[in-house]
């Protein structure tokens, strides 16, 4: 979902919110699958992925970053002048995915749509459940 839909979706459901008086209409599920996506809310519905709006906060998405240092020094083997110790520039705007995707059990939080069933997940409840990179 771009961010112009995104901002829209969100727009729409806040006016929906308003007009009907009750601007908290907001819920916790929890996700129950992963792919396709599901998600339990009031312990008894759940909501499948073609009901749900996903924000960065709980997808992953691919975002440029710009990088401007120096690698740490690295020594490969065999005593050849080619393997000796080094390090390089790494500089330039660079492509990086961030890991968000949502995981069984992981509580989140929901704005629901007004009169429909569509939901936008906003957020985790809590920290990611599934950390599972170099440094985790």
């Amino acid at each position: 979902m771009s961010t112009a839909n995104l901002l829209q979706t969100i727009q729409q459901l806040s006016k929906q919110t308003m007009e009907a008086g009750d601007p908290s209409d907001w819920c916790l599920g929890v996700v129950e699958t992963e792919s396709p996506l599901s998600i339990r809310i009031e312990q008894k519905d759940v909501i499948t992925e073609e009901f749900l709006e996903l924000t960065d906060a709980v997808r992953d998405y691919n975002v440029d970053i710009t990088v401007n240092h120096t690698t740490e020094n690295r020594s490969g083997g065999g005593g050849y002048a080619e393997f000796a110790s080094h390090n390089h520039d790494y500089v330039g705007r660079k492509r990086i995915t961030v890991h968000n995707a949502l995981h069984v059990g992981e509580t989140v939080i929901l704005l629901r749509q007004h009169g429909g069933q569509g939901f936008v997940v906003l957020s985790r409840n809590h920290d990611h459940t599934n950390i599972s990179g170099q440094w985790g």
